[in-house]
């Protein structure tokens, strides 16, 4: 494990460092009255992209790599964080939301940055002038795909899924009561891990499981 997680320290260190001398530029440019705007919005992404990056292999690494004395620390607040994700709604009308990472451990309080990244996804959505669905009754499907060596938490009931009703609540769902909001829990085995987050009526639900199952999503 040590050799592992050295090289993955390493690499977390050199996006870090990309980010750190494109901040560089950046504030060069900024103090620069003459610089020209699409420079610095080239930079400003650049800058975030490497950041992103960084902080979701270091996400990864955690999770996969931590020395087990950590977990008797207690239930510590996973700082805030930024991962980057995208939000469709699909050709049968259901709201998907893609996270290019897992779901972080439940000895977490509920992580902030979850919550941030839906919502962003959520208003970015509804800025480009698209509208979100809403429903009175709804089936939350989170779909973990990993594979054994990817895998972050092993089990169903240690995934801190608790953070995606909370962003989700009062503008997709009305509520998340037992019964207005039914949850599922899947995996799905694959070499990319991502966790995709399905909203969709709760009638739909066999559709859903039909369309899994012949690989329609």
């Amino acid at each position: 494990m040590t050799t592992k997680l050295i090289a993955s320290i390493k690499l977390i260190r050199g996006l870090a460092y990309q980010s750190f001398q494109m901040g560089g530029k950046l504030q060069a440019l900024l103090e620069n009255p003459e610089s020209d705007p699409a420079s610095i919005e080239r930079h400003m992404e650049k800058m975030l992209s490497h950041m992103e990056n960084a902080v979701i292999e270091m996400r990864n690494t955690f999770e996969n790599d931590r020395p087990n004395e950590l977990i008797k620390l207690g239930k510590p607040i996973l700082p805030d964080m930024s991962i980057a994700g995208r939000i469709e709604v699909n050709s049968y009308g259901w709201l998907h939301i893609e996270l290019k990472t897992l779901l972080p451990h439940c000895r977490f309080h509920t992580p902030i940055y979850l919550i941030h990244t839906i919502i962003n996804l959520l208003d970015d959505y509804e800025r480009s002038g698209s509208y979100l669905p809403r429903y009175d009754d709804a089936i939350l499907i989170i779909d973990e795909h990993c594979n054994i060596s990817s895998r972050t938490v092993y089990d169903q009931d240690n995934k801190g899924w608790k953070a995606i009703p909370n962003a989700i609540k009062g503008r997709v769902i009305i509520d998340d009561d037992q019964f207005a909001l039914e949850v599922a829990l899947l995996s799905t085995v694959s070499d990319i891990p991502a966790c995709h987050i399905y909203i969709l009526p709760q009638a739909e639900a066999g559709d859903f499981f039909l369309m899994r199952n012949d690989d329609l999503l």
